[in-house]
């Protein structure tokens, strides 16, 4: 579910067609649909965001159920809207733990499940490169975005040897050559709920710009937009082919336009594409939901570990897709391939054409 002021129905029906090619690549049981309200939480109170909840989930709950769908967070619905959610739900329908994922800890979450989009995006950008006989040590790599995703990316990256130099929310960016760090942006956009420019004013190395993070000009070897659709446009993505970027790995759903796919593909720029990419969220969904079902709570290694190996899966999967097609790198064809692939083949087997 998204909750921003630019949902429509065009949007919703759009990324429910993802969705489901997505979720199939996960290669776990769940199917694939998009929800949501132009909405805006940023900038109400707890109380006015509880109040949209509870009004929502009246008439939601009607609609979902533990076999029918099972909403997850997207873009504005973060832990706090989802415990709003799920407690309208528990008020109308009783206590049903696997409604809802991206719960809290405390009534039915699953760890990791905070940090599985960002974590998984880093896991599958590794898998890419060391298709390609590269690794992400030394690498430097330019974010959009410092929400849930842009934030655990930093950090999985940072981890893995990487240095990133920006962030970005929606009214402008820092720049830091010196590295991004994670926990301030997490303070700042998860304890706060203050924007990115607070960032410039704590860390004496980094700059803040108002714009497009991808208007502005640096030295960095891979792109990882993780903000929102069609936030790189031909132009900008020219300017990230011109700053020597290398690879673009979308942590957004579908981030670049059509033309930019195009600049990108000519220019033999390795692209991750969204529903390979960014599956780390859902699948840990699809976890949640088991240990809902099983009445169990996994430890942090054990759901990062099933993570890192769902994330290899698509890759090795999508790149086998392209090779079999004899599309060569293009890991976005092999993607879709893969992914409707296994869809059609489930709809012909029960006897759907």
């Amino acid at each position: 579910m998204r909750l921003h002021p630019t949902v429509n129905l065009s949007i919703v029906k759009f990324l429910g067609f993802e969705q489901i090619f997505k979720n199939s690549l996960t290669g776990l049981p769940i199917g694939g649909g998009k929800g949501g309200s132009d909405f805006d939480p940023k900038g109400k109170s707890d109380g006015e965001v509880m109040r949209f909840c509870q009004s929502f989930m009246t008439e939601l709950q009607r609609h979902i159920g533990l076999d029918i769908d099972v909403p997850a967070g997207d873009i504005g619905v973060g832990c706090r809207e989802i415990g709003f959610l799920y407690g309208q739900y528990r008020r109308l329908r009783g206590a049903e733990r696997g409604i809802l994922t991206g719960k809290g800890l405390s009534y039915g979450g699953s760890l990791a499940r905070t940090e599985a989009t960002g974590f998984g995006l880093l896991y599958y950008t590794k898998a890419l490169l060391a298709a390609n006989n590269e690794t992400l040590d030394g690498k430097k790599i330019k974010v959009s975005g410092s929400g849930n995703v842009a934030i655990y990316a930093i950090q999985k990256a940072t981890e893995l040897g990487a240095t990133v130099v920006t962030a970005s929310d929606s009214n402008g960016f820092v720049y830091d050559p010196n590295g991004i760090d994670y926990k301030v942006i997490q303070q700042i956009k998860e304890v706060e709920r203050g924007r990115i420019k607070d960032y410039a004013d704590r860390v004496s190395t980094a700059e803040y710009h108002e714009g497009s993070v991808w208007d502005f000009d640096a030295d960095y070897d891979i792109a990882l937009p993780c903000a929102t659709q069609n936030e790189i446009d031909a132009d900008q993505a020219d300017r990230v082919i011109k700053n020597g970027a290398t690879v673009v790995a979308s942590g957004a759903n579908m981030p670049c336009t059509p033309a930019a796919v195009t600049a990108f593909s000519k220019a033999n720029v390795l692209l991750g594409p969204a529903k390979a990419a960014n599956a780390g969220g859902v699948a840990v969904s699809a976890l949640e939901m088991s240990q809902n079902s099983e009445r169990l709570s996994w430890t942090f290694e054990e759901v990062d570990n099933r993570l890192k190996d769902i994330m290899q899966n698509i890759f090795d999967e999508s790149q086998a897709a392209a090779e079999e097609y004899g599309l060569g790198k293009n890991y976005l064809a092999g993607a879709n391939i893969a992914g409707f692939n296994k869809v059609a083949d489930a709809m012909l087997a029960q006897g759907v054409i």
